[in-house]
């Protein structure tokens, strides 16, 4: 997660509720500090005790950690009912680890993190596909099945960015890593970094977004739409 940006002029989430899962790290604590900038406040989930508590104590009183393993039912009871004893709402839910289920009030937003892998095949293990897949599809169905309650549903699906799960043995490969990802990609001369998924997440959690439900967002600098087999077969290539 990197330092905290310059003061926001324009807070996009003030006032609303947010929990985080799976906010200790990459792609979650740079969501966690961006809607924490744009005046959310925030309940960072995650089973990552010592980074979330020190996420939540460097960010403020804004901030909360709650130790969440989201395959626990009552974890994940535990989470909703201090989120909403806390501060008496919940406005955006973001799945960003697993999947977690519970009851809404009217109004709110939902939000889960897939991958690029459900705009295109070939780039991951069947199994890992059929995951990202599921959620995608899940994502869908609660966007037909919530919107008579007035509830968003969308998903975020990134291209490949370096995250604490990507399996590198030391912070010197990150560059390397960060390099080969962007040259495998369309947008040439970008990285796509967790700042990135952030920004999307901010996007859609916020009343910009209000008519933006059941959508895809693939955050993959078109990555998706070309086949770049056809771009190195092109003669004026």
């Amino acid at each position: 997660m990197g330092e905290a940006s310059e003061t926001v002029s324009h807070k996009r989430l003030e006032g609303k509720v947010a929990i985080i899962t799976g906010g200790a790290s990459g792609m979650g604590a740079a969501t966690v500090q961006l809607f924490h900038e744009h005046g959310a406040q925030v309940v960072l989930a995650d089973i990552k005790d010592k980074q979330g508590q020190a996420i939540a104590d460097k960010l403020g009183e804004n901030v909360t950690y709650i130790h969440c393993d989201v395959s626990d039912e009552d974890d994940v009871i535990n989470l909703i009912d201090t989120t909403i004893e806390k501060h008496g709402k919940l406005d955006i839910m973001y799945n960003n680890a697993g999947v977690m289920d519970f009851l809404w009030e009217r109004k709110g937003c939902i939000l889960f993190t897939a991958s690029v892998c459900t705009a295109i095949a070939g780039l991951s293990t069947h199994s890992y596909a059929a995951a990202k897949c599921g959620i995608w599809g899940l994502a869908r169905n609660l966007a037909s099945e919530l919107g008579e309650y007035s509830i968003r549903v969308n998903c975020i699906s990134p291209y490949g960015v370096v995250t604490g799960m990507t399996p590198i043995t030391d912070a010197s490969q990150v560059p390397m890593v960060e390099e080969i990802l962007s040259k495998a990609g369309n947008l040439q001369g970008q990285t796509l970094r967790v700042d990135g998924i952030a920004k999307a997440a901010l996007y859609l959690a916020s009343d910009d977004a209000y008519y933006v439900s059941g959508l895809n967002l693939v955050v993959d600098g078109g990555f998706s739409t070309v086949n770049p087999t056809i771009i190195l077969k092109t003669p004026y290539h």
